[in-house]
């Protein structure tokens, strides 16, 4: 279920046990990219009501990084601890996308430089973070945000789209929208990504 559908929902009660990948095999997995520092904000939006159902963060920073806040996405070869997604390779991020984009959602990616301080910056306060409760994805990374950019630039919102809206607004930031039209299943999604993932570690 994605943070907003919990929030629209109004679910209360016990979230599932989230994982909790071991320090060597975060290590191991760490990927480095050659790409300047930046941030990518992810929103997945709803294709019939233009509703955001996800927001999320990936931070190209000392190492490459997604910040999946309550989010669902799950790999075998991609270790996850405290809602952060690591060795985030080229392969991995597409992996991501192509996950959240089906018939029922697209989504929306907006990149933005940095310079090497301020993506360290996002990188510190993603990985201390800690697990973050269902409906709040919007809230904790507009609250990462807006601490590294500036609360004037970015201010903290509850609402996927409200972040992408102010997100848009910032000078220097390359928005693309990616779609896919198979299941609306998210599980299949993640099931068909994982595989794939797996197969070309074998």
């Amino acid at each position: 279920m994605t943070c907003a559908a919990v929030l629209a929902l109004g679910v209360a009660g016990c979230a599932p046990e989230q994982p909790y990948a071991d320090a060597e095999t975060v290590a191991k997995a760490r990927y480095v990219s050659s790409e300047p520092p930046s941030v990518t904000l992810y929103t997945m939006v709803n294709n019939r009501t233009g509703k955001g159902g996800h927001s999320a963060l990936h931070i190209n920073a000392s190492e490459s990084i997604i910040f999946d806040p309550a989010g669902s996405y799950y790999a075998d070869v991609v270790p996850e601890r405290n809602d952060v997604l690591y060795g985030v390779s080229p392969a991995i991020e597409q992996s991501y996308r192509s996950a959240h984009a089906r018939t029922t959602f697209h989504v929306v990616s907006q990149k933005l430089p940095l310079s090497a301080a301020q993506a360290e910056q996002a990188y510190q306060l993603a990985v201390t973070n800690g697990a973050v409760p269902g409906a709040f994805c919007a809230n904790a990374t507009s609250t990462i945000l807006g601490q590294v950019l500036g609360k004037d630039a970015i201010k903290t919102t509850m609402y996927p789209t409200n972040l992408q809206t102010q997100f848009a607004q910032l000078p220097g930031v390359i928005t693309d929208k990616y779609y896919e039209g198979d299941s609306a299943d998210l599980q299949d999604g993640l099931a068909r990504g994982n595989a794939a993932l797996t197969a070309q570690q074998e």
